[in-house]
C-alpha cells in the first residue's frame, strides 16, 4: 500500500477520493535514508484531500475538488522554521541545552529550549541555574545514558537515551504504539447531527472550515501546525495559553499565523473556558496525556458537556503504556526510536532533514479534524482524533516504501516562500502545501503578537 493510500485509509476515507489527487514529484526534496518524502507527501496529500472532501459537502458539489501536491511546497512547508524571518533575522532552532551529550555508554538527548524545562535538566544533573554547556557535558559524560534518562525524566524535564531501531524495537513502549492505529479514531456518542452552514460555491475562495470555531490548546510544533491549517480553511483558531508560560518568539511567528492567541488560567478562568467551549465546533489537544484531565478537559468530558464536539489529541508517545504520561518532543522522538541512529549511527547520531514526524502528525491531525467534520455532518456524533508523534515514527520506519524515486529538478525553497507585514514585523514564511481547486493559497492574516487577543470569540 502507498503511502497517501495509507495515510487516507487510515483515516477512514474513501479511497475512490485518491484519484483526485496530482502528485509533483521533485528530486532531492527531504534528503534522507528514510522515506521521509514520501511520508511528507502523503500526509499534505490526505490532508488537502480532507478539507476537499469537506468543502464539497458544505457547497452541495458532486465532485470533490482536485488535489495538487507539490514537493517542493510540502518540503518548504515541513522546514518552516527554518525558512522564517522575522525583520530579516533568522530564529535560533535550539537552545544551547537541547543537543545530543555523549554518555559514559552512548548517547544522550536533551531538549530545553523552554526555561522551565532547562532549569528541570539542571536540576536533575544537580547544577546550578548558570551552568554552561560544558558544565552539563561534563555532568552527562561520566553517567549511563539511561541514567540520565531516568534523572531528568524524574526531575520533570525531558531526555532519552539514544536506541537502536532493534534496542527500540524491543521496548514495551514500542510495542504499546505498534498495537495502535496511526489515526486513533472514535465515536463516544450518538449525539444528533451538527448541520454545518453551507458555503456559498460560487465564492472566490472556497474555505472548507469557515464558520467554525477552534479551540487550540497547543504547543511547539504537531499540534500549532494542525490548527494553523485549520485557520488556512478558514476556521476562527483562538489559541489559549497560561500566561505564565509563554510562547517562544519566533515558534510562535511561524506556527501561529492566522489564529488569534488569548491566555487564560483554566485553574482560576473556568467560566471563560466554559463560555468558549459552549459555542466550540473543535479543541485541539497537545498536552502530555492526562495533563488536562484534572481541569475537567479529558475528550470525554468535554463531549459531555458540548455534545458534537470534534476532539483532536496529540501527544509524543501516545496515551498507553509506561511512557504513555510522558513529555516528548520530535527530537527526542527520533532519538529513542531508532531514527537517529539510521540517519547517522551509533557512534554519531543523525537526524532527519525536517522535524518531520511533528510537522507530518500535525497535517495528519488536521485531517483527521475534517474528516471527522464531514462524517458527523451525516452520522452525527461526537468525534476523538488521537495521534502520536511515536505512532508516525513507527509508519515512516516500518510501514512506509523505502524504494527511491525521481522527479523534477528542485532548486530550493524560494518558489513557496513569502513576505508580508504584520504586528510582529517583516515576515518571510513558508506559503500552506495543502492546495485544491479553488481553495485559499496563503492565511488570511498574519500572526498577532502572543496572548494579545480577549478569550472570547471572534
Amino acid at each position: 500500500m502507498t503511502a497517501i493510500n495509507y495515510a487516507w485509509s487510515a483515516l477512514g476515507g474513501d479511497p475512490s477520493l485518491l484519484a483526485r489527487i496530482t502528485t509533483v514529484a521533485r528530486a532531492d526534496t527531504l534528503p534522507s535514508r528514510l522515506p521521509v518524502r514520501r511520508l511528507a507527501r502523503a500526509c499534505v496529500g490526505a490532508c488537502a484531500l480532507a478539507a476537499a472532501e469537506l468543502g464539497a459537502r458544505r457547497t452541495a458539489a458532486t465532485r470533490v475538488p482536485a488535489v495538487l501536491v507539490d514537493d517542493g511546497a510540502v518540503a518548504a512547508a515541513f522546514t518552516s522554521e527554518r525558512q522564517l524571518l522575522v525583520d530579516g533575522r533568522a530564529p535560533v532552532q535550539f537552545a544551547p541545552l537541547s543537543r545530543f551529550w555523549r554518555t559514559a555508554d552512548g548517547w544522550v538527548r536533551t531538549h530545553a529550549n523552554y526555561p522551565h524545562h532547562r532549569a528541570r535538566l539542571l536540576t536533575a544533573l544537580e547544577l546550578p541555574e548558570d551552568a554552561s554547556a560544558d558544565d552539563v557535558a561534563a555532568r552527562i559524560a561520566g553517567r549511563s545514558a539511561l541514567d540520565v534518562e531516568t534523572a531528568v525524566f524524574g526531575a520533570g524535564g525531558l531526555a532519552v537515551a539514544l536506541r537502536s531501531p532493534g534496542a527500540w524495537a524491543a521496548h514495551e513502549q514500542a510495542a504499546e504504539v505498534a498495537a495502535r492505529p496511526l489515526v486513533d479514531r472514535a465515536r463516544p456518542d450518538t449525539a444528533p447531527v451538527r448541520g454545518l452552514p453551507p458555503l456559498d460555491a460560487g465564492a472566490a475562495v472556497l474555505l472548507p472550515a469557515a464558520g467554525l470555531r477552534v479551540l487550540d490548546l497547543t504547543r511547539v510544533l504537531a499540534g500549532p501546525v494542525a490548527t494553523r491549517t485549520l485557520a488556512l480553511l478558514g476556521a476562527d483558531v483562538l489559541r489559549l495559553d497560561a500566561p505564565w508560560l509563554p510562547e517562544l518568539a519566533d515558534q510562535h511567528a511561524d506556527t501561529d499565523i492566522g489564529k488569534r492567541s488569548a491566555t487564560l488560567d483554566l485553574g482560576t478562568g473556568r467560566a471563560a473556558f466554559e463560555e468558549l467551549l459552549a459555542s466550540a465546533d473543535v479543541v485541539v489537544t497537545g498536552y502530555r496525556p492526562g495533563a488536562l484531565d484534572r481541569f475537567g478537559l479529558s475528550p470525554e468530558a468535554l463531549a459531555e458537556r458540548r455534545p458534537g464536539l470534534v476532539v483532536a489529541q496529540v501527544s509524543a508517545w501516545g496515551g498507553h503504556g509506561p511512557w504513555g504520561g510522558r513529555r516528548g518532543f520530535d527530537s527526542l522522538v527520533q532519538a529513542a526510536t531508532g531514527i537517529a541512529v539510521t540517519e547517522g549511527s551509533a557512534d554519531r547520531p543523525g537526524a532527519l532533514p525536517a522535524q518531520a514526524l511533528d510537522h507530518g502528525t500535525g497535517y495528519l491531525l488536521a485531517a483527521g479534524v475534517l474528516r471527522a467534520l464531514t462524517e458527523q455532518s451525516y452520522d452525527g456524533g461526537s468525534r476523538f482524533v488521537r495521534l502520536a508523534l511515536a505512532r508516525t515514527a513507527r509508519w515512516l520506519t516500518a510501514e512506509t516504501d523505502h524504494e527511491p524515486e525521481g522527479g523534477e529538478p528542485y532548486e530550493g525553497p524560494r518558489a513557496w516562500l513569502a513576505e508580508r507585514d504584520g504586528p510582529l514585523g517583516r515576515l518571510r514564511y513558508a506559503r500552506p502545501p495543502v492546495r485544491f481547486d479553488g481553495g485559499p493559497e496563503d492565511w488570511a492574516r498574519p500572526p498577532v503578537p502572543w496572548g494579545s487577543d480577549p478569550a472570547v470569540w471572534a
